[in-house]
């Protein structure tokens, strides 16, 4: 990952599949703090809370998930990270996703973040990829 997360410097990522690349950086001015995800010209922003509540899902959860990312005109498949984005029983009870129309994706664009913050582990396969966290960096 290259970058510093900030939009002059975003960070440079990858799909888990490795098929296309993408750009975030966070605003932290922002009431409340957006994380910026910007996929060609399609412009999604999700909740900056997001990264530190993935990671706590995934640390309880022990083992690995599947990311099973999808739009948000679609179903999320039940136990997934998109599943968790968008659940009345997640931390913000509902969507991570701030754009309507453009919510989804969360199981896409989240993960490989969380990798590159060392923050997870991520499969890399064509398809039905999974992640499992990694403990928390010590200062």
């Amino acid at each position: 990952m290259s970058g510093t997360g900030t939009e002059s410097d975003p960070w440079e990522l990858m799909t888990p599949p490795g098929t296309s690349s993408y750009r975030m950086y966070r605003d932290e001015t922002a009431d409340p703090p957006v994380l910026h995800c910007v996929v060609g010209t399609t412009k999604l922003a999700y909740l900056l809370r997001s990264i530190e509540d993935l990671h706590t899902m995934l640390l309880e959860a022990g083992d690995w998930v599947s990311l099973g990312s999808a739009d948000e005109q679609k179903p999320a498949k039940e136990g997934t990270v998109e599943a968790w984005g968008r659940s009345d029983s997640n931390p913000v009870g509902g969507w991570y996703g701030l754009k309507k129309g453009l919510r989804g994706r969360f199981g896409m664009y989240l993960p490989p973040l969380l990798e590159a913050l060392d923050l997870a582990e991520l499969e890399h396969n064509a398809r039905n990829n999974r992640m499992r966290a990694l403990p928390r960096p010590t200062p």
